[in-house]
């Protein structure tokens, strides 16, 4: 009797354990089909080098579909994501083929018992910027030129605080590098990484992130030093106003100098109803000596654009959206439909998101 009970009480916890587990455990999925027409009509299919997400021309192509397991205590966290699709392709064509389908890979250990005290290490989301590769969770369809020139990603390990109002959130971080999960050849010095990001109002975000090392050689030396910052606001139910600026340097090849590069950026939104929205956005990109984008142009890469979506939520967890975008360059970077250099390129975008469960 003593042993059947005994077995009875243990089913019962094993029981429980499970259930518990389970209930830690999250299992997620999204996926994003796109269609994009460049006027200038490229023969091999592929929108300019300095684009990396929506970048196939006249194709109905694959951004990214992944699926992803989460799992959360009190006191340990985890992710893991794979992934597929054309952002993966060309955000990660410099990695080992087998890590270019890890869209997330992280350990997460509470180090407090009393405060949101975390270490997580593993390939995360970047702590830089308000845009993802989770395009439903952007204002914009496609990507902005500073998004797609700044990390989506990064490796290594990260330590957070939360404040208990959830106001107040800092993080430090010891980083692979400049969007690296394996260093470039020759390259031993760690990145650094911080974020500072403060909360005053449920609809207002304040966000400063940085960046310092060097994504070359031990033997060229080149340190990085970078500042995101943007705020978004909500100004009104129907009206939020995102505003942002990154400014970077490097060291140059010389030793000699430091070349700059920076990138404001606004997007306003209007909600239309609960449904459909209504973004425009405009962007600066100047890097005349080429850090990020070498043209090779007398005054770099010096551009400006302009875009406006109109997005509508055909089911709570179906996303159709229509872009209409054009860039402007100080020299002539672009190619026409006659393959004729030119200062404009203007294109059109549409897509369709689907977010599981």
């Amino acid at each position: 009797m003593k042993r059947l009970l005994f077995l009875s009480l243990a089913g019962t916890t094993l029981t429980v354990a499970a259930q518990e587990l389970d209930s830690a455990i999250t299992l997620s999925a999204y996926a994003e089909v796109y269609y994009s027409f460049d006027m200038a009509q490229p023969d091999n299919h592929l929108r300019p080098g300095f684009f990396y997400s929506y970048n196939r021309h006249n194709e109905v192509n694959l951004n990214i579909a992944m699926i992803k397991l989460a799992h959360a205590t009190n006191s340990v966290r985890g992710n893991m994501a794979l992934m597929a699709g054309t952002y993966s392709q060309y955000n990660l064509a410099a990695e080992p083929e087998l890590l270019r389908s890890v869209f997330e890979a992280n350990v997460g250990v509470k180090l407090s018992k009393t405060k949101e005290l975390w270490i997580d290490a593993g390939i995360m989301p970047s702590h830089i910027g308000f845009e993802s590769a989770i395009g439903k969770d952007c204002w914009n369809l496609t990507r902005s030129m500073l998004a797609d020139n700044t990390p989506y990603y990064e490796a290594g390990a990260r330590l957070s605080y939360n404040s208990p109002s959830g106001k107040w959130y800092a993080s430090g971080l010891l980083l692979n590098g400049w969007q690296r999960i394996t260093r470039v050849d020759g390259n031993n010095t760690p990145a650094f990484g911080t974020q500072l990001t403060f909360k005053p109002t449920g609809s207002t975000i304040l966000n400063w992130s940085t960046f310092m090392g060097s994504d070359k050689p031990d033997t060229v030396s080149q340190l990085r030093i970078f500042n995101n910052l943007y705020a978004q606001l909500q100004l009104t139910e129907r009206f939020g106003f995102i505003l942002g600026c990154d400014i970077g340097m490097e060291e140059a090849a010389s030793g000699d100098s430091t070349n700059m590069f920076i990138t404001p950026i606004a997007i306003p939104r209007f909600k239309i109803n609960d449904r459909t929205f209504v973004a425009a956005r405009w962007e600066l990109y100047q890097d005349e000596n080429g850090v990020i984008i070498a043209t090779g142009s007398p005054n770099g890469f010096n551009t400006m654009g302009y875009s406006l979506n109109f997005d509508r939520w055909i089911a709570p967890n179906l996303l159709w959206r229509v872009e209409a975008r054009m860039l402007q360059s100080e020299d002539k970077i672009f190619a026409d439909a006659d393959g004729e250099a030119t200062g404009t390129n203007t294109f059109f975008t549409t897509s369709i998101a689907i977010t599981l469960p």
